[in-house]
């Protein structure tokens, strides 16, 4: 499907940017720092008062601390700014309860089911939802082989994962010939 075209003219009128930062602590963990930011191009009225035209009106980050088997071992939020001052921010140490997870097992059933809904903030809660492809992109080629060259290697970690490198697919032939299995052939 091609990428609709973009109507001329058009006017910004809000942004929402997301930013996930995965830094290498040199102990075998890794911190990972999710931003999430929305601001509107124009003064907006919320429920506490006017905000003026580039001022967030959310602020937050949430912190995790994983293991390089993707498994959280620490996690927190913080919210600097937000629509509803003393309630968007009364979450408490809620996002603690990601301890435990996989990023990789179920990982995004395993969020809603113990931050969904009212437990906890919807936009913290979403941003969940995009850490495990952004670790596994800090991961690779340091902790994950995703070359499998070497006699021994298992099939690299990224086979199989989406449409592009499907085993039986041209990126696989192309350039990990080793792990290309040809598609069955239809009767």
């Amino acid at each position: 499907m091609a990428l609709p075209t973009a109507a001329t003219p058009r006017q910004l009128k809000h942004r929402r940017s997301i930013d996930v930062q995965i830094y290498a602590r040199g102990d075998g963990l890794w911190e990972v720092d999710a931003h999430i930011t929305d601001t509107r191009t124009r003064e907006t009225r919320l429920a506490a008062g006017m905000l003026a035209a580039g001022v967030p009106i959310h602020d937050m980050l949430l912190r995790l601390v994983v293991d390089e088997r993707f498994n959280v071992v620490e996690a927190g939020a913080q919210t600097a700014a937000m629509p509803y001052p003393g309630e968007c921010n009364s979450y408490g140490d809620i996002y603690a309860r990601l301890v435990g997870l996989n990023l990789m097992r179920g990982f995004r059933q395993a969020v809603k089911e113990r931050l969904g809904g009212i437990q906890g903030c919807t936009h913290i809660t979403e941003l969940t939802q995009v850490l495990p492809t952004a670790v596994v992109q800090a991961f690779a080629g340091e902790v994950l082989d995703t070359g499998g060259d070497a006699d021994d290697s298992e099939q690299p970690f990224q086979i199989d994962r989406c449409h592009a490198l499907r085993a039986e697919g041209l990126a696989v032939k192309t350039y990990y010939p080793r792990w290309y299995r040809a598609a069955p052939a239809t009767p």
